[in-house]
């Protein structure tokens, strides 16, 4: 836990063997999903409490996530109905986020299967590029509910997408055991996206499917280690299929199509200063159906494995961590049946915060394609081996201007299919991230 956490519960006069007791906690539970400004205006703090440069989260923030999204004064924001068996905030919990870029770019539009389509635009205005409402509440002295919801996401307009949405019960039955149950990221075990300097991904994690989910998932702390169990679909956040077989116009729908699960963990801890992080994740997932680039699924199931190592650490002002994938999908491709197919993946990181009004960051981002050469599928674009830099300066804490370039080392495809690296993918952004 960090010491200005516990100096902050030191002076609202908590007992020592709380804060002791916190300590001990803070083991107990991964680090999930966002802080958000509500919790700001909930608990009359400013940004920095929490982030060290927003998004990206300080110690402090990292420990109030820990804690189950809330301070211990946390009933003190609720409001005074007279009813101890409900805890309303006193105010809607929501906050909002927004970003607007102006881009210049080497990419365009490609058909895997015809070619070009001809929709290209080496310079973009990329606004808005998101628009999103994100809410979080404690409801009880354990359970907390946190959501957002994107509206108009990359210029979808029209569209609203729901991606975090859970509740999380912070020790099940009194057995210091941790579960939640929703929407979430596989990934956020290891790093989370949202938080992020960068406008650039952390591609690996999209390219492995391990972002957004549904399902459970539990943690505790073991000694000095964290360990971090559960179980989803597999099948992402966008499917649902009607239960009709009982009758005419019934209401319910399947969120699933297969009884198949994936199951997934991550064991973690420290050395010294380091943070370390082992995950895993085993699955099936749909063959790919011959033809058509590779864009079609199949009717087999096949099995799908991830393997992953994470390590970072900071000093507080400076920030570094990085991520190896390895993964392994059987007989995917059902134009070669028999064939096992692997490839890795990853990326490197470093964040610098110069001041109150600057942060700079570099990202790396690497990814072979070796087990998917010359197979006509878009999986052959897997690969990847570009750098991110990105400068940020704070007009206030709660709004960036951001200028971000990525430079493209890999080379572009000379064959006559249209999948691969058909173009190169550096660009040139300049915008505002805003929070409030």
């Amino acid at each position: 836990m960090s010491q200005q956490f516990i100096y902050w519960l030191q002076k609202w006069r908590f007992p020592g063997a709380l804060v002791l007791l916190l300590q001990v906690g803070v083991m107990l539970f991964p680090q999930s999903a966002q802080a958000i400004p509500a919790f700001a205006r909930q608990y009359n703090l400013t940004c920095v409490t929490c982030h060290a440069a927003f998004p990206r989260l300080n110690s402090f923030g990292k420990d109030f996530i820990s804690q189950n999204y809330r301070l211990p004064n946390w009933k003190e924001t609720t409001a005074d109905i007279g009813d101890d068996m409900l805890a309303l905030p006193k105010f809607p919990p929501f906050a909002i986020r927004a970003q607007a870029y102006v881009t210049g770019r080497q990419g365009k539009e490609i058909d895997p299967v015809t070619g070009p389509t001809g929709n290209s635009a080496n310079f973009d205005f990329q606004s808005p590029y998101l628009i999103k409402l994100i809410s979080s509440a404690p409801l009880s002295d354990h359970i907390t509910y946190y959501f957002y919801g994107i509206f108009a996401e990359k210029g979808n307009n029209g569209s609203t997408v729901i991606e975090d949405a859970w509740f999380r019960h912070d020790d099940l039955g009194g057995t210091g055991v941790g579960g939640m149950l929703g929407q979430f990221q596989l990934s956020d075990l290891m790093y989370q996206r949202e938080t992020r300097l960068t406008v650039q991904d952390f591609m690996v994690y999209r390219m492995a499917g391990i972002t957004y989910d549904r399902g459970v998932l539990f943690d505790r702390g073991l000694g000095p280690l964290t360990l971090a169990l559960g179980v989803v679909n597999g099948s992402g956040i966008d499917q649902n299929f009607n239960v009709n077989s009982p009758g005419f116009n019934r209401p319910d729908r399947m969120f699933d199509n297969d009884r198949g699960k994936s199951v997934f963990g991550r064991l973690g801890g420290k050395l010294g200063p380091v943070s370390v992080g082992l995950f895993g994740l085993t699955g099936k997932q749909k063959s790919i159906a011959i033809g058509n680039a590779g864009t079609q699924t199949g009717g087999r199931k096949t099995d799908k494995r991830v393997f992953g190592l994470d390590i970072s650490g900071d000093n507080g002002q400076w920030y570094w961590f990085g991520q190896a994938l390895w993964n392994k999908w059987d007989k995917f491709l059902d134009q070669d049946p028999d064939k096992n197919y692997s490839w890795f993946g990853g990326f490197a990181g470093v964040d610098y915060v110069y001041n109150d009004r600057w942060t700079f960051s570099l990202l790396y981002n690497y990814a072979n394609n070796d087990g998917f050469k010359n197979t006509g599928t878009v999986f052959e674009g897997i690969k990847m081996n570009a750098l991110t830099a990105t400068a940020s300066y704070y007009f206030m804490r709660n709004v960036k201007g951001v200028m971000e370039a990525t430079v493209d080392f890999q080379k572009k495809d000379n064959d006559p299919d249209f999948v691969g690296h058909e173009t190169k993918e550096g660009y040139v952004l300049f915008g505002i991230d805003a929070a409030f």
